[in-house]
């Protein structure tokens, strides 16, 4: 492990200052990617097949390819971690593309639910950037344990809510079954008075309908919301961008424990928690915008009897107060953890109720943003093996491309949505079983790190 001196933390220019980062810091050695080893082989297999299970819940996989560099690759945490994201990453664009043209399956509106991003998202990076801190404070041994517990849990209910959810087709599709072939006895029976009859009141019902349609026709508010939720909402999508800028800008040029800052700010100085502070007011002000437009849009849809669908989130004042208070707890097990955010946003977004397909699409947009921020950092910071990141790169979005494609021809073959919450599900146990191994092996070969100081000076093992 590098120790800093404070003569390394002086100020120097920005320039410089990275140039020093990228000679310091650089990533540890590691074989070059050619010639392909049987453990690069390995890897890459156990990755791409970890991806496809992962590519319909849309919640990146990366609690399964750390594990995989680590143990299967020999690459280093600090090394794992990056490449690790950076597949992610491509897999996120993968994920976004095929779901940007998809449509939600009950109403006329894109399938990614923007607004429950603009929710879940701000609130969820502040509670990991809290998380992150605990993370740095606490014995190993003790986040195993509370890690697996966590995941154990958290598998446990998505898997059990997936059965439900399976079952629930199974005596929905008996039903049509039996419904299909009484339809037909009763239309073998039908005199041909019972068929005008039928013809008259399907006429009836027609007009009754059309009635209906100058009715809604006639609510102007309400065409208007229906006409805005057709396309991808402006304000959701810039909000979010420029939050995510201004959050990157400050982590950088902060630094923190491993990473002198390209300002020469010291960690656990003034300026350090400033800085922090400063990005999580910002990201609770945003998430305090976020509420008062949601609120807003709810009172609208009100006042002129907008009908919500099946998984849809009324987001009256106590939704848009009680779920980001949630996104924030799970965003702080996920820092304290130092897992991604998605493997608690799916099967979180599973126990709000919201559609599968839905939660699949929002939860991998929602990667996307995450992936590139911290891909970007690990760039900027050198620690990216070059040649590998190029080749996880695109193992991560032909694999998620594949992925995705199969299961949703499965999805439409067998009409079952039970198989995205089955994917999120194993997904997540896979994870709790691959990174207990993990650490329990880093701990047994003394890698480990105890309870030390936040910024990563003490009880560091060598």
């Amino acid at each position: 492990v590098v120790t800093i001196g404070r003569d390394q933390l002086k100020p120097m220019p920005i320039l410089s200052s990275l140039r020093h980062l990228e000679e310091q810091y650089a990533y540890e050695e590691h074989a070059p990617l050619f010639p392909l080893t049987s453990s690069d082989y390995t890897g890459f297999v156990c990755a791409i097949c970890g991806l496809m299970v992962a590519a319909g819940g849309g919640i990146g996989g990366g609690g399964i390819l750390v594990p995989i560099y680590i143990l299967v690759m020999g690459f280093s945490p600090k090394n794992a971690i990056p490449l690790s994201n950076i597949t992610v990453f491509g897999g996120a664009i993968a994920n976004t593309w095929l779901n940007t043209s998809k449509r939600h399956p009950l109403a006329d509106r894109p399938l990614v639910d923007w607004d429950l991003i603009l929710v879940m998202e701000p609130l969820t990076i502040a509670g990991a950037l809290m998380g992150a801190f605990l993370n740095k404070l606490l014995k190993e041994e003790i986040l195993v344990v509370m890690l697996v517990l966590l995941l154990s849990f958290t598998a446990y209910n998505t898997l059990k809510k997936a059965i439900k959810m399976y079952k629930i087709e199974s005596a929905t599709m008996m039903a049509q079954m039996k419904e299909s072939e009484l339809t037909t006895i009763v239309h073998h029976n039908q005199s041909g008075n019972e068929v005008e009859a039928e013809d008259e009141l399907l006429k009836n019902i027609e007009e009754e309908f059309e009635d209906d349609d100058m009715a809604t026709i006639q609510n102007e508010d309400l065409l208007r919301i229906l006409e805005e939720e057709k396309i991808t909402p402006s304000y959701n999508l810039t909000i979010l961008i420029v939050m995510f800028v201004v959050v990157l800008v400050i982590n950088v040029l902060k630094g923190g424990g491993a990473f002198p800052s390209p300002l020469g700010i010291e960690c656990g100085s003034a300026a350090f928690w400033v800085s922090n502070i400063v990005m999580i007011s910002w990201i609770l002000g945003i998430s305090w915008m976020a509420k008062n437009y949601l609120v807003k849009r709810y009172e609208r849809k009100e006042a002129c009897g907008y009908e919500y669908v099946d998984g849809d989130i009324k987001w009256d004042s106590y939704a848009t107060t009680l779920y980001p208070a949630i996104c924030a707890l799970a965003g702080f097990f996920a820092g304290m953890f130092g897992v991604g955010g998605g493997i608690v946003k799916g099967p979180l977004m599973l126990a709000m109720g919201v559609h599968p397909k839905v939660s699949s699409a929002s939860s991998a947009c929602m990667i996307l943003f995450t992936s590139f921020t911290a891909t970007t950092s690990f760039v900027v910071f050198g620690l990216l093996v070059h040649d590998y990141a190029i080749v996880c790169l695109t193992i991560g979005f032909i694999a998620t491309y594949v992925g995705q494609i199969v299961l949703y021809y499965l999805m439409s073959k067998y009409e079952r949505n039970s198989y995205i919450a089955f994917s999120i599900g194993g997904v997540v146990l896979l994870s709790a079983f691959l990174m207990t191994i993990q650490s329990l092996v880093s701990m047994a070969e003394g890698g480990g790190r105890h309870a030390g100081g936040i910024c990563g000076r003490e009880g560091m093992s060598h």
